[in-house]
């Protein structure tokens, strides 16, 4: 074996240690071995790593027809991402001479954005338009008992002010917009179509294309009419018929101008949170949300997309299986050049040791059907937020004193990178970043976690990941669903009495990428 040895300066190495192990644990094995942290790569390599005082000591090692200097360089970039935040010292020698590991390779840390790459925001009808008052979710908003914090009333205003949000993308630098089109204003009524509402997306449409904004345009994020959810919603023997309609009149009236289709937002949300350690009152209140919905309603059933009781879960993703399929026929009639797919929530996983079956088990449930489904797709929408870690027990808790987000999970920039690595492994088509960010309410914690973001993102490309984009969640604090007001991922804040929208120091920090179009990596 070749080897090359670093040093990292830190307080805490075993920390460090543990966060290598688990980023590569997927393509080897990872364990502990006389005192040592260690990585067997299935290609052959090894990385070693022990405390010593103050210092992570690391020593990375190839066979001897491998490349030791680049090896080398690939583990030194991963621990200039980890110790970046803290401002850590990363220092590299070979084992035989002395030199830098990377002393005459002529890099300057830099990475170009490629210019077909975009980088943009997303945003999501409900979330900000306000006043979705024939939705589903308006409705569940005001049963009683509901599952939802408090309504999401005028939201940010945004069905009014949708001409300065876009303009705030714009002024960023960015070069696309995620925006949906909210099925309860377009059909308020079944088979009843609001002419003003198609005007009004048609607009936001024309005014993206007019500033050069490539639109990438969500057909259901997450809500449907009120009377979609009267008739069982996804469990309903006629929905996939009906919201193949409804698509065809969206695609009819402006498809011709849109980048990007995305017909479901994380279809497979409600059962990714059904392995997070939520208390059971959680569970409960959203029993009891649907029903009193229903009896408010006056129907037997009244079902929603994002609020599910766990034994309906299968019938309902069933349900948006078959309306994604049917989505998809009638937009491609239309448009049959138009890239269409649709997105899903997906938490980087890892495993600590060597029992991934807990961690296998998971993906199994949450993402393989949705994977599969996708195969048949022009793109995946990818949505990350955190990486989480396993051994064959269960969840394995952040290292105590590890840095975390609102969510309660490390802060990770490499988990959006893992997320695409392995949904890409598992389809073969392209990925579009449709969400990434960052829960906090301390927003120099998102704006430094950004551009490493990015940087580990755009380095997947050099693995052959085809990823045509990055959209970050989101353009501005909004309502989130069951917590409403009260989580914060916007790149502005913003006033819930008059709604004007102050850019937050990670607006800058994302803009300032956009026009350089660079990353430090």
């Amino acid at each position: 074996m070749q080897s090359r040895h670093g040093t990292m300066a830190t307080e805490r190495p075993e920390r460090y240690a543990k966060q290598l192990a688990g980023h590569w644990a997927g393509k080897g094995s990872a364990g502990d071995e006389d005192g040592a942290t260690v990585i067997r790569f299935e290609t052959g390599q090894v990385v070693r790593m022990w405390p010593d005082g103050a210092q992570l000591r690391v020593e990375a090692s190839v066979p001897e027809d491998g490349d030791p200097d680049r090896f080398a360089q690939v583990v030194k970039d991963h621990l200039e991402r980890f110790g970046q935040r803290e401002q850590l010292d990363v220092v590299w020698a070979a084992a035989d001479s002395g030199t830098g590991a990377n002393a005459d390779d002529g890099r300057d840390g830099i990475r170009t954005v490629p210019d077909a790459f975009l980088l943009g925001v997303s945003t999501a009808g409900h979330q900000c338009e306000g006043q979705n008052t024939n939705s589903d979710t308006w409705f569940l908003e005001h049963t009683t008992p509901s599952v939802f914090r408090e309504p999401s009333g005028r939201a940010c205003n945004s069905y009014e002010l949708w001409r300065e949000d876009i303009d705030l993308v714009k002024g960023m630098g960015l070069d696309a917009y995620r925006f949906s089109v909210e099925w309860a204003r377009v059909e308020p009524e079944e088979g009843v179509l609001d002419e003003a509402a198609l005007d009004h997306y048609e607009a936001m449409v024309d005014r993206c294309v007019e500033l050069g904004l490539a639109p990438v345009v969500t057909f259901n994020h997450f809500t449907s009419p009120h009377w979609f959810a009267a008739e069982g919603g996804w469990l309903g023997p006629r929905a996939a018929e009906l919201f193949a309609r409804y698509c065809g009149w969206v695609t009819d009236r402006f498809g011709d101008r849109i980048a990007y289709a995305v017909t479901l937002n994380e279809p497979n949300l409600p059962r990714l949170l059904s392995w997070l350690d939520l208390p059971d009152f959680v569970r409960d209140l959203e029993r009891a949300t649907l029903e009193a919905a229903s009896a408010a309603a006056g129907v037997e059933r009244y079902r929603a997309g994002n609020v599910m009781v766990p034994e309906e879960m299968d019938a309902i993703g069933d349900g948006m299986t078959a309306g994604h399929r049917a989505a998809r026929a009638a937009i491609k009639s239309r448009r049959p050049d138009l890239p269409v797919g649709f997105s899903i929530a997906v938490v980087d996983d890892r495993v600590v040791g060597d029992d991934a079956s807990f961690r296998d088990r998971k993906r199994a449930e949450v993402y393989e059907r949705w994977l599969e489904l996708a195969r048949e797709d022009d793109f995946l929408g990818i949505q990350n937020y955190e990486s989480r870690w396993y051994d064959g027990e269960g969840e394995v808790a952040p290292i105590p004193g590890t840095a975390v987000n609102g969510m309660g999970s490390a802060i990770e920039p490499t988990s959006l990178a893992g997320a695409v690595h392995y949904a890409h492994a598992e389809t073969g088509v392209p990925i579009l970043v449709t969400e990434h960010g960052m829960q906090t309410a301390d927003d120099t914690e998102r704006a430094g976690f950004i551009e490493p973001s990015l940087a580990a993102l755009l380095a997947a490309t050099d693995d052959g990941v085809p990823v045509l984009g990055y959209l970050h969640w989101t353009l501005m604090d909004n309502f989130e669903w069951i917590f409403g007001y009260g989580a914060q991922l916007g790149l502005h804040e913003v006033d819930r009495e008059t709604f004007e929208r102050t850019p937050k120091p990670s607006a800058g920090a994302y803009a300032a990428i956009a026009r350089a179009r660079r990353v430090r990596s």
